[in-house]
């Protein structure tokens, strides 16, 4: 397969089922319209069901016949992430792929419904319930996959702040960015390594979108604002960025535990291809610990 993989390489996906988070807007919205476009019924699972709804008929006008649907999902909310899993496992046997894509980016000092950083039970906790309680719709599958969108950011200041992982004794928007963006790393990993342990026909991957044009950048603190547009020449578009996502969840060749990014200078931009996180990431002491607390904060075990 070309090493320059664009949307033109992905498979026939009739008759699979794929739930995106956070798929109303930039990154996660390119994600479900390539995947419809090529045949996949496609779950929008969204905070704002109006933009939700939105968003579905613009895919819907871009793939004619597409079957896409909308389901409310706060990943800030411990309830809500439990509601949405037991309504899409009402609905669906089998899930192909679950794509945790939703985020928060550099957000102020915030608490989640369940009392977490924002950014950490957002981005972490919440997608760590997630596919937890929908794992077994996903193991039923063959070839089902779990690709989880990490962020350069997961080198950026970045660890696991055990002592405070709720950022309650001090706090800093972007090293709370980077702990939550390596624990989706630490998660990855982790998952796999349970998967292969237990012959699950599931593979679990991640990826990240390089210096992608979003919205995601809009809690940055007011310097890096100021510097965005200078960064703009370095940046890809949002359907550009979603690639290492979509080449994660469809490439044939693609094997569990793979991480993928942009192939360009810095891998801020570029086609998609296997790309290196950092040592940390891989530690698995720290892999195993962060499980074991996360499954303590959220109530969610795992039947691998």
């Amino acid at each position: 397969m070309s090493e320059k993989w664009t949307e033109s390489n992905i498979p026939d996906q009739r008759g699979r089922v794929a739930v995106i988070t956070g798929a109303n807007t930039g990154l996660g919205f390119d994600t479900a319209r390539a995947l419809a476009e090529h045949g996949a019924a496609v779950v929008l699972a969204v905070r704002n069901t109006e933009k939700g709804k939105q968003a579905a008929q613009r895919i819907s006008a871009a793939a004619p016949g597409a079957d896409v649907s909308v389901q409310a999902l706060d990943l800030s909310s411990l309830a809500s992430v439990r509601a949405a899993a037991e309504e899409l496992r009402s609905r669906y046997a089998g899930i192909d792929l679950l794509i945790n894509n939703a985020g928060v980016m550099y957000t102020p000092r915030q608490k989640t419904a369940d009392g977490f950083d924002l950014q950490f039970g957002t981005n972490h906790l919440g997608h760590f319930a997630f596919t937890g309680l929908l794992l077994d719709r996903i193991v039923s599958v063959p070839g089902s996959r779990v690709v989880t969108v990490s962020s350069l950011g997961h080198r950026i200041r970045a660890e696991i702040h055990f002592e405070d992982l709720q950022w309650e004794q001090s706090y800093d928007r972007v090293k709370a960015y980077g702990q939550a963006k390596l624990a989706n790393l630490l998660f990855t990993y982790e998952l796999q390594r349970r998967l292969a342990a237990a012959a699950a026909p599931t593979l679990a991957l991640a990826a990240h979108p390089g210096f992608s044009d979003t919205e995601l950048a809009r809690n940055s603190p007011a310097l890096m604002r100021l510097l965005i547009p200078l960064g703009r020449p370095f940046t890809q578009s949002a359907a550009r960025g979603a690639l290492p996502s979509l080449r994660a969840a469809t490439d044939p060749t693609a094997t569990g535990g793979q991480y993928y990014g942009p192939d360009g200078f810095g891998e801020l931009k570029g086609s998609p291809r296997v790309v290196k996180s950092s040592a940390q990431s891989h530690d698995e002491a720290i892999q195993r610990r962060l499980w074991t607390v996360s499954e303590e904060l959220t109530g969610v075990s795992f039947s691998v």
